[in-house]
């Protein structure tokens, strides 16, 4: 079967194909990141769509668009979780037998959520680290097997799909829209929503997201084409893709406006703050564009709005210890010291007493050398109440006669201790 046209009719036509079956979530204000942009901020809310991602977009349009012979050899398809998802409910609505391969990262909940959709009609099968290695084996399974390849982002009939996310927002929209925000990790959702707007709507700014750790779209656009990052850091799961598609590049090159990257630790702040202000339930791809929308403070006029894409909402609840960790180091508020103390009494008093000061806690102690914790240096994770109060900190442990070292985050030795 041949692919549609990429072009914003063709989003329309996959919108009409969706309507009647996805959900058409909300267009929600936020009050928060309004009064730090300035100007009217707005969430499309696809982490309430069905399976809480706006995967399914993709994923039903190109499934409900196989043919007979096609849909009889069944599916196949290689995701970080919420494109397996898509399929998976895809799969037990259409009657379609399928495959999803899913890298060892995955996070639980969604390797349960794929088989609770699918409903019997998929199998799951966990293959390398990354999505890229996943991906390899689930098109060499299409290959032995002759399941039809479900792309998440490279394909036609999944890019068209995950635009019809730009027709609903500008229909909902009470203000005129400046900006559009848009997380990339492949590129599907982003070409797609480009592919509609620049030629329905084309004075609106698209910009596009990407986690400091996986920027492979702006690897792609620096190099020229698309490029394999020798390694990505796979917090944000969902967007942590090594190489762009062949199909999604030069649309996002031709036609978006900027594409930008956001710490990690930034994104866990916003996912916090979602969750504690908006009561909003976002997993690290859903918070990459409101985390990016802070940035355009004072740029947008009043008058109008920036649409913010809230991609997802799968996150595992046991994810949180780490998230919080990363936002507060990223705040400058957690820190970790070696801290050698001597073998005489009264060394540990001293730090505590005289090191340390009012409002710095110690979080983590541990001491390195398991035998012999007389002498050997302790891991100290200390949190503070400000960020300003590290100069004065890192003053007094320059003054005390213990051998302090700070490890600095990113650092092979802090990986290996916290």
């Amino acid at each position: 079967m041949s692919s549609p046209e990429l072009s914003a009719a063709g989003v329309e036509k996959a919108a009409a194909v969706l309507a009647p079956v996805v959900h058409r979530t909300p267009l929600e204000h936020s009050p928060r990141l309004s009064e730090i942009v300035g100007a009217s901020v707005v969430l499309k809310r696809e982490n309430r769509q069905i399976a809480r991602s706006y995967k399914v977009r993709g994923a039903y349009h190109f499934i409900s668009g196989l043919s007979e012979a096609e849909q009889a050899r069944g599916v196949v398809c290689a995701s970080a979780g919420n494109h397996g998802q898509g399929v998976a409910w895809s799969c037990a609505r259409l009657g379609l037998r399928g495959r999803v391969y899913v890298p060892g990262n995955t996070p639980r909940q969604k390797r349960q959520r794929i088989l609770a959709l699918g409903e019997g009609a998929v199998e799951l099968v966990v293959a390398g680290s990354s999505y890229d290695e996943a991906g390899a084996a689930a098109l060499a399974d299409a290959e032995k097997s002759g399941a039809v390849f479900v792309h998440p982002f490279d394909d036609a009939r999944t890019i068209l799909g995950q635009g019809s996310v730009a027709v609903e927002f500008m229909q909902q929209a009470e203000k005129p829209v400046h900006t559009v925000v848009v997380p990339v990790g492949g590129g599907g959702l982003l070409s797609g929503i480009a592919l509609w707007l620049k030629e329905r709507h084309p004075d609106v700014r698209i910009v596009g997201v990407e986690p400091a750790g996986a920027a492979s779209m702006q690897a792609a656009i620096a190099a020229g084409a698309p490029v394999a990052l020798p390694g990505v850091d796979t917090f944000v799961d969902g967007a942590a893709v090594a190489k762009v598609g062949a199909l999604t590049f030069p649309l996002v090159r031709d036609l978006v406006d900027e594409v930008m990257s956001v710490a990690e630790g930034a994104v866990c702040t916003e996912m916090l703050e979602l969750y504690q202000v908006e009561g909003i339930i976002a997993e690290p791809a859903g918070a990459l564009a409101t985390t990016a929308a802070k940035t355009l403070a004072g740029t947008i006029p009043a008058d109008q709005a920036v649409v913010c894409i809230v991609s997802g909402g799968n996150n595992d609840v046991s994810r949180y210890a780490e998230i919080v960790e990363r936002s507060l180091i990223h705040e400058g508020l957690r820190h970790y010291f070696l801290v050698t103390f001597p073998q005489e009494p009264g060394a540990l008093r001293h730090f505590l007493d005289d090191v340390l000061s009012e409002g710095e806690d110690i979080v983590v102690f541990e001491y390195v050398k398991k035998n012999n914790r007389e002498t050997g240096p302790a891991m100290v994770g200390i949190e503070l109440e400000e960020a300003s109060g590290l100069g004065p900190l890192l003053e007094r442990m320059d003054a005390s006669p213990l051998q302090i070292e700070q490890v600095p985050p990113g650092s092979p030795l802090f990986t290996f201790l916290a």
